[in-house]
């Protein structure tokens, strides 16, 4: 289920930031003091061509073939936070506009009729995602990101003076040869959080950053401190990298110096926990040197005008998750700082107060509701939540959130109300299979002995499946396969036997008129395990 905490760790992770390089268009937070200055003019928008099917793609390829056009392609939602700061604080800019002018721009919504095959199509799975292609159809990069605006529009620019695709270049680096400076920020500026094994496997980039960081040096000092933090970063704590001296060193340098700090902006927010627990794995002193170092980084973000509302938020969510570090990372009422906890409430107000942009609010609002949550401030998080609903242009996912926070606190009832509802007020296919899912997972996990209401709600589901003709790939297809192992695990005795045969018997009925090439992903979600 999309859950708040996963669409916060995939604003973070959207370590985006980066992923322009050499396509630059991706994901800029945009400098609040500046917004209104750089907004484009009432008349003036990127030309997005809408996708729906292989038809627009390749009609946008043609076109892009006659121009001598790279394409640009951005995938996302109605509902999703990340989008709605992309369309809060880029591509309403005025010189974003004009350099969209460069490339046939292609925007696929989640919810088009074919969406989710083009999805499956391209590789793509979370929201947002943005792809370069050359007009030949090569993929240049990914670049779904979280750099602000003015170092997005310079990769931009780099990307559009032309460039090797991101496979090419980065065999290159791995054979030991020579690659140009754009080059090797073209590969640190690469969104390898939604790279979707494009490139390597996820278990293996810790390894690979660092291996390309260690071959960077002395081209380009920027772009290999960012490699090595991403390094850091990938590992999760995990240990797949052992930070040696120099490296902390290198690091602590980097926080050391603003302006070293700033370009790095969005590598340390999205990251600053992450980053502590690889280069000091061990609670203590030493640890906590290391995040006072860090805490004096992220206050200055926190007070930069020059960066957007929603990277100030995030420097103050990686404050709050830094001084959770050595406690239960799922404690609801962590032991932080009475301070910190009124910067938070101050911050989250602030931020109700002054923010009236729809877009802008989808996406700062909803972080600030998780902010107060994770700062166990939870009455002041539904009560942001419920006041924001009638504000939202997709106030399921508030009322998700609002499950979410119900659900972690024990409220079980509630918890059910806020999800059904979430449920009932989706919009779009896509959507509502996967906020469907949502609900029968929580109806599984909560009110397990409501056998009538969970067959209701998977039986709606079906139907809709149904009606879908690409409910069976991409995001569609994993609401469904979550919707049948939850109740295969459900029924994991045969207490629900009978209501499982009647939902296999609407599920032939489904599968029948599937496509041969669909059928066996249908025909797969009820059955029994072993």
């Amino acid at each position: 289920m999309t859950t708040t905490a996963t669409m916060h760790r995939r604003l973070r992770l959207s370590v985006l930031a980066a992923a322009l390089s050499l396509a630059g268009l991706t994901p800029a937070l945009m400098p609040t003091a500046t917004a209104s200055a750089a907004a484009s003019s009432a008349t003036a928008a990127v030309a997005w061509q809408e996708a729906s099917g292989d038809a627009d793609i390749e009609r946008a390829f043609t076109q892009a073939r006659g121009e001598k056009k790279p394409v640009l392609l951005y995938w996302g939602a109605k509902w999703c936070p990340p989008c709605n700061q992309l369309k809060a604080t880029l591509f309403n800019r005025a010189d974003f506009i004009e350099q969209s002018r460069a490339v046939v721009a292609v925007h696929i919504d989640g919810d088009n009729p074919g969406a989710q095959r083009l999805g499956a199509r391209f590789k793509v799975r979370g929201y947002p995602t943005m792809i370069l292609f050359n007009n030949d159809g090569q993929e240049l990069t990914r670049l779904p990101g979280e750099v602000d605006a003015p170092q997005v529009l310079r990769v931009l620019q780099l990307g559009l003076a032309g460039g090797r695709p991101v496979k090419t270049v980065l065999a290159d680096a791995q054979a030991g040869k020579k690659l140009s400076a754009n080059e090797w920020k073209l590969l640190g500026f690469y969104s390898w959080e939604t790279d979707e094994q494009q490139l390597i496997p996820a278990a293996q980039r810790p390894a690979l950053l660092a291996k390309l960081a260690a071959a960077s040096q002395g081209v380009d000092d920027e772009t290999t401190t960012r490699l090595w933090l991403k390094a850091l970063a990938s590992t999760e704590g995990g240990g797949a990298l052992k930070a040696d001296a120099a490296l902390r060193g290198r690091v602590e340098k980097v926080l050391a110096d603003p302006v070293a700090a700033r370009a790095q902006t969005d590598v340390l927010t999205n990251n600053a926990d992450d980053i502590v627990r690889a280069l000091a794995p061990a609670a203590g002193a030493d640890r906590q040197a290391l995040i006072g170092k860090f805490d004096g980084v992220l206050k200055r973000f926190q007070g930069d005008a020059s960066l957007s509302r929603a990277d100030r938020l995030q420097s103050l969510v990686a404050r709050v998750e830094l001084a959770r570090l050595d406690q239960d990372r799922n404690a609801l009422n962590p032991k932080l700082p009475a301070a910190l906890q009124a910067e938070v409430k101050a911050h989250a107000a602030q931020a109700d107060k002054e923010i009236t942009d729809g877009y802008e609010r989808q996406a700062v609002i909803t972080s600030a509701a998780y902010l107060l949550g994770r700062a166990g401030l939870w009455s002041d998080s539904d009560a942001l939540l419920k006041s924001s609903i009638a504000k939202s242009h997709s106030p399921y996912y508030l009322m998700s959130q609002l499950g979410g926070n119900a659900r972690k606190q024990g409220r079980k009832d509630e918890a059910l109300r806020w999800y059904e509802e979430a449920f009932n007020k989706s919009e779009g296919p896509a959507t509502r299979l996967q906020w469907g899912s949502n609900y029968l997972s929580a109806l599984v996990e909560l009110a397990p002995q409501d056998s009538a209401r969970i067959e209701k709600a998977a039986a709606q589901l079906l139907t809709e499946a149904e009606k879908d003709k690409g409910a069976f790939y991409e995001r569609s297809a994993r609401s469904l396969q979550k919707v049948g192992s939850q109740l295969v695990s459900w029924n994991a005795n045969g207490q629900h036997d009978a209501a499982l045969t009647r939902l296999r018997t609407q599920l032939d009925g489904v599968c029948a008129k599937q496509k041969a090439s669909d059928k066996g992903a249908c025909e797969s979600l009820l059955k029994k395990k072993g």
